[in-house]
């Protein structure tokens, strides 16, 4: 017989997942009954925390669904962060839970693992939350959480079967060809009215957000055919080369790129929310942008978020964009030109970008130089994961999630996610101490799985950027000196499993300790 949860794992292996993370318990041992005769490799976490973050990573390389195996109650609180961070940065990931048997659903008697109503607990962080009742609807249940994945904006969605339906027959279903789903694309008129307001404008500006990720051609495409400066967000790093003229990269808290955005006489933004942490803008006040605001997302309701636009168009970014460029002047460009020549607002704000950091003596020293020598000739920047010093030339490549949600210990998982979605790549992650103890057991995954990452570790034995935090706002720090400098080593080193190297390092050193750990 083919239960319910054999069938779940054929038709994962059919679609194409490769991956699935997970603890088994009580409650979910039936899901793994036909893992060994599958090609699904299986990854255990310490914590299912850990599992979220790993999929989370192993997510944004690849641009598939990261998934887990969830038991009942505790396992589903404890993936509920990872999913929120997902959730907040449109991840895709499919969290498969158990619950207790659709008798028992909500009765509140005590049962093993029980919660009153698990779907209500998750419902936040996820697209939607679905309680399986007979195997026959889990294959259309499936497809709508791909639908969700491919054509809108990729969210967590959560699929939970009770007991006895994991255990139903279901060998009777037939496995399905996954459901090709097209995303929305724009109508013409009001695409041909953006072209117009951006074939006038004397200023423009253009924003691009993580809805760009697919599109890196077409962005660079229409950043040369505008000719327009190009403010990424974090998840949008790669797009434009690092080089590229018309760039003003990642950090738009930097005063010249703020007055730019308050110039610019018509700003076209395209896949992002516009929201504070996107612009990193928390302390520093508002993204001021008084020109005529040009909004294009794939989810309607993120048009009139944060910002309210004079013309918004609901479309995926990669479509929008092509139909831009057949109506721009240059929209034939290649998409590594700079354009006809970089515009005199952005060569000025780069050139005053420039004059800030030599002015700043904690940046003085080329943030990409160690020891006298380039960081791109130590770890090749085109091949990291998660180094935000280094400037990355395609998306998919780094990402942070100390912005938006912003939970601590996202790193050393979703480090050891993003190794296992490609092998062949060095991965590093940067963590504070702080951050690390919350996945710390996860080391210990790594090594199990044979995963070897870099974890580059600034250790300020605590949490030291909420000690500065509370010290500019006069209030005496307490609860963040977490080791002291003479007493307690590093928190990597104290804990490092077996086969997993510590190396303690000054900053002048930092990039060789790496390359002699990865060899």
């Amino acid at each position: 017989m083919t239960t319910c949860g054999e069938f779940l794992v054929k038709q994962l292996e059919a679609w194409g997942v490769e991956t699935v993370f997970g603890i088994p318990g009580v409650h979910t041992v039936e899901l793994y009954r036909g893992l060994p005769g599958s090609r699904i490799r299986h990854v255990t976490p310490r914590h299912e925390q850990g599992a979220g973050f790993m999929a989370d990573g192993y997510a944004r390389v690849t641009g598939k669904p990261g998934v887990c195996f969830i038991i009942t109650g505790p396992g589903m609180t404890n993936i509920l962060t990872a999913m929120a961070q997902a959730y907040a940065d449109s991840i895709p990931m499919l969290v498969i839970s158990s619950v207790n048997e659709r008798a028992r659903l909500a009765h509140g008697n005590g049962y093993l693992h029980e919660l009153p109503n698990q779907r209500n607990l998750v419902g936040n962080v996820c697209a939607f939350s679905h309680t399986l009742m007979s195997a026959e609807e889990l294959p259309a249940v499936l497809a709508r959480a791909f639908a969700v994945f491919d054509s809108e904006r990729p969210r967590p969605v959560h699929i939970e079967l009770p007991l006895d339906v994991i255990t139903a027959p279901a060998e009777h279903l037939a496995l399905r060809p996954r459901t090709v789903t097209s995303r929305p694309a724009p109508a013409l008129a009001p695409l041909r009215e953006a072209a117009a307001r951006l074939r006038n404008a004397k200023k423009p500006l253009l924003l691009l957000g993580g809805g760009c990720v697919e599109a890196a051609a077409e962005a660079r495409a229409l950043a040369a055919a505008l000719d327009a400066p190009t403010a990424l967000t974090i998840n949008a790093k790669g797009l434009l080369p690092a080089d590229h003229p018309l760039l003003l990269g990642s950090n738009q808290s930097c005063v010249p790129v703020r007055e730019l955005a308050a110039e610019a006489d018509v700003v076209l933004a395209i896949g992002t929310e516009l929201g504070e942490t996107d612009y990193d803008v928390v302390f520093d006040g508002g993204f001021a942008l008084d020109g005529e605001l040009i909004r294009i997302d794939i989810d309607p309701q993120q048009l009139m978020r944060n910002y309210t636009p004079s013309l918004a168009i609901h479309s995926d970014a990669r479509l929008a964009m092509r139909v831009l460029l057949a109506e721009l002047p240059g929209g034939e460009a290649s998409p590594d030109s700079p354009g006809p020549g970089a515009p005199p607002p952005c060569a000025s704000a780069g050139r005053r970008l420039r004059r800030l950091v030599a002015l700043s003596p904690a940046v003085r020293r080329d943030p990409r130089r160690v020891a006298g020598r380039p960081l791109r000739r130590r770890l090749d920047p085109d091949r990291l994961q998660r180094q935000p010093p280094v400037d990355l030339d395609e998306p998919r490549r780094w990402f942070n999630a100390s912005t938006g949600y912003g939970t601590l210990g996202y790193g050393l998982p979703a480090a050891i996610g993003a190794k296992l979605s490609e092998p062949g790549r060095p991965v590093v992650s940067l963590m504070g101490d702080g951050g690390l103890q919350f996945t710390l057991p996860e080391l210990a995954s790594a090594v199990e799985a044979k995963v070897g990452i870099v974890v580059l570790l600034w250790n300020n034995h605590g949490y030291g950027e909420i000690k500065r935090y509370m010290e500019r706002r006069e209030i005496t720090p307490l609860g963040v000196d977490i080791y002291t400098r003479t007493s307690s080593p590093s928190p990597a080193a104290s804990a490092a499993p077996p086969n997993a190297r510590a190396i303690s390092s000054t900053c002048a050193n930092c990039c060789a300790a790496p390359r002699r750990t990865v060899r």
